[in-house]
């Protein structure tokens, strides 16, 4: 029997795939259990439709990351902190401190999270902070360090 999985089933299948399973598990434990549904003319067209528009949201979202990268690249964050010797400061600059310094400046909402940095900045001056917007989308953000005076 053809069904269409609407849930992943561990051996079986993946959400969406249309696959050929045995009758009585299809009947028994795949409909019962409101996993998989009867691959019919009807059932089929309606999956079609659903993969459109997932396509299309995904691509609205690569294209408003791409916006935001272009935003993103052009921007400055400019932070401050008590500094002693050599340029290091005490303590150090997190991604949390930069998303707060982006929204409260800019207006921009970035995760915390999306920002890749390796290790916290410990140093005054210009640090490149990667910012994972999407899968295909990485921006690169400026972060300024000055001294407070």
């Amino acid at each position: 029997m053809k069904v269409i999985f609407l849930k992943d089933v561990k051996g079986k299948g993946k959400k969406g795939e249309v696959k050929n399973v045995a009758d009585g598990y299809a009947h028994n434990f795949l409909l019962k259990q409101g996993l998989a549904k009867e691959a019919n003319n009807a059932n089929i067209s309606t999956l079609d439709a659903l993969k459109k528009k997932e396509e299309k949201v995904a691509a609205e979202e690569l294209a408003e990351a791409k916006k935001l990268k272009e935003v993103l690249d052009q921007i400055t964050v400019e932070l401050t902190a008590k500094a002693g010797e050599g340029g290091r400061i005490f303590g150090s600059i997190t991604t949390k401190q930069i998303a707060e310094e982006l929204q409260k400046k800019h207006g921009i909402k970035i995760d915390k999270r999306k920002m890749e940095l390796a290790d916290a900045i410990r140093t005054l001056g210009h640090t490149k902070v990667p910012v994972k917007l999407h899968h295909e989308v990485v921006a690169t953000l400026t972060v300024s360090v000055t001294e407070v005076k």
